[in-house]
């Protein structure tokens, strides 16, 4: 959600200042829409259930931005604020039931939310998630790299968004891991209705099935991404998740195409348009380091081009290198440095070379829509480009639709809420 400063900038029409130290890659012009400011303190959203399931639970959570950045958990009613206090020990029990019942298939139930950041919508099938405190008060969320996660056996999955006075902004995220089909919908008084349509019922299948697939045609290891329970698929880990639970996957992977992408930029040079003020900026590689001048990179491992965060992707002090980070990680991530000289890339260029993230290409494949956060860059995208990342956002939300399950979706809005 760090990258919703650099949008909400730019839907206020000033453009938006470098990457700060850790943040992702400032987002895309969002498309033009009404000045209207984000009405009231409060938004509704609809929650529906379309799996085929009818013991189907949602939460809300994030921090209260009208109560001192408060953590904030959503009651189980759908309206009532809780604010956790600090408890007295590590791993301590919520005191009131969050867990939001959403009844049978098909069915929807309104809530309402204040302003929140850092803001998730998270969803389980078959049983309700355990969330635990330690003092502070910290939110101790589901984790899938955690053998003991008391959620570790549990079909869940999530959304994000903050909503603040100035706007709603939402996505849905596979950065982490692929598992429960989500949908979003955001209806506005005067700006539209905008819809990502998430993956179908049987998206976690295709997604296992395309990791499958790639493992017997290049042996990379690709189906150790797969998790199962009781011989079913319970959800894929991204590489960057799948390196946490077995440390040697893909180890050397990206070495030859790196080695590739340095010898060709050691005869001539790349060019960077950093979408900020530092405009495009060019770099060759010298002395084994790709130079843009007054900034220098060394060449990336695998593991820092799977998780854009490490090795010479650790954004720091310098602003212009943290513009340029996120463009250079996601060339690497959807491998258009051969194919290409200027980036970011256009996307038919995407994905072509055998090495590849080929998580992120099976992901934005079996997407109906093909939008969605598959890797932390994956908003990087030339400008006046076409949206990767499956965001929704607008300064007049008048209703936040979140569907869970991929039954009925569709790449179109839909007609009512009853096809969502």
């Amino acid at each position: 959600m760090k990258r919703f400063s650099s949008i909400l900038q730019r839907a206020r029409g000033r453009k938006p200042s470098p990457s700060p130290p850790n943040s992702q890659a400032p987002a895309p012009t969002p498309p033009q829409q009404s000045n209207t400011q984000a009405s009231g303190a409060t938004l509704n959203i609809a929650l529906q259930n379309q799996t085929t399931s009818s013991t189907v639970y949602a939460y809300v959570t994030g921090t209260a931005i009208d109560n001192n950045n408060a953590l904030f958990l959503l009651s189980s009613d759908g309206h009532t604020p809780y604010y956790p206090t600090s408890p007295g020990g590590t791993g301590s029990a919520l005191s009131q039931n969050c867990a939001i019942a959403l009844g049978p298939p098909g069915n929807t139930v309104n809530v309402t939310i204040p302003h929140i950041a850092g803001g998730r919508i998270w969803f389980s099938v078959g049983s309700p998630l355990t969330f635990l405190l330690n003092p502070g008060p910290a939110l101790v969320e589901p984790s899938v790299t955690n053998p003991s996660d008391p959620n570790t056996n549990i079909n869940w999955g999530f959304a994000e968004f903050t909503f603040n006075s100035d706007q709603l902004y939402a996505n849905i995220s596979y950065v982490d891991f692929v598992g429960l089909p989500i949908a979003l919908t955001l209806t506005t008084v005067n700006s539209g209705t905008q819809h990502v349509s998430g993956m179908p019922a049987n998206g976690l299948d295709q997604v296992c099935s395309g990791l499958r697939a790639q493992h017997a045609t290049d042996g990379k290891g690709w189906d150790q991404l797969v998790v199962t329970r009781n011989g079913q698929n319970l959800r894929a880990l991204s590489p960057n998740q799948g390196m946490v639970m077995h440390p040697d996957l893909f180890s050397g992977y990206y070495d030859d195409y790196v080695n590739r992408a340095w010898s060709k930029y050691a005869s001539q040079q790349m060019s960077i348009d950093t979408q900020a003020s530092y405009g495009t900026v060019s770099a060759q590689v010298s002395a084994g380091k790709l130079s843009f001048g007054g900034s220098v990179f060394s060449k990336p491992s695998t593991r820092d081009i799977f998780t854009c965060s490490t090795g010479p992707f650790a954004t720091g002090a310098n602003a212009e290198t943290n513009a340029i980070i996120p463009r250079l990680a996601a060339a690497f991530n959807r491998s258009t440095l051969l194919v290409s000289n200027t980036f970011p890339a256009d996307q038919s260029l995407y994905y072509q070379d055998p090495v590849t993230n080929h998580y992120s290409r099976i992901v934005h494949g079996v997407n109906l829509d093909g939008k969605g956060y598959a890797f932390p860059y994956d908003d990087v995208q030339p400008t006046s480009g076409k949206d990767q990342s499956g965001e929704v956002h607008a300064g007049d939300p008048k209703l936040f639709t979140v569907t869970v399950g991929g039954q009925n979706a569709s790449v179109g809005v839909p007609k009512d809420k009853d096809e969502l």
